[in-house]
């Protein structure tokens, strides 16, 4: 799922970290920052964020997405994910609650 919040200009490891969400990396094809929030004392299930940023717009774009389980062969990225669904559309929802709070005067200010 995709989110997309315009005029961003706080630092986005905290506030994703304030969110409950920890970094998990850069990813070194897309430049893209990682970041993971597990859903139980493991690893997995976790919702995964990968994030970019536009400096010159201020534009944030998050791509989230729900890993239900480790990629099961060393080396490979394909994993169990739900890229929408409840349970992504409700941790959307919290995210999008969280940043208009943080972050904007108005609530216009999220592209929705």
């Amino acid at each position: 799922m995709r989110l997309e919040l315009n005029n961003f200009s706080a630092n986005l490891s905290d506030e994703l970290r304030s969110a409950g969400y920890h970094y998990d990396g850069q990813d070194a094809r897309t430049g893209e920052l990682r970041f993971y929030r597990a859903l139980s004392n493991g690893l997995y299930p976790r919702f995964h964020i990968y994030c970019v940023t536009d400096r010159h717009t201020r534009k944030l774009t998050l791509n989230l997405h729900l890993d239900q389980k480790a990629p099961v062969y060393e080396g490979a990225t394909a994993h169990a994910g739900d890229y929408e669904g409840p349970v992504v559309e409700q941790e959307s929802a919290r995210l999008k609650v969280h940043f208009n709070r943080k972050n904007f005067p108005k609530p216009e200010a999220l592209d929705l």
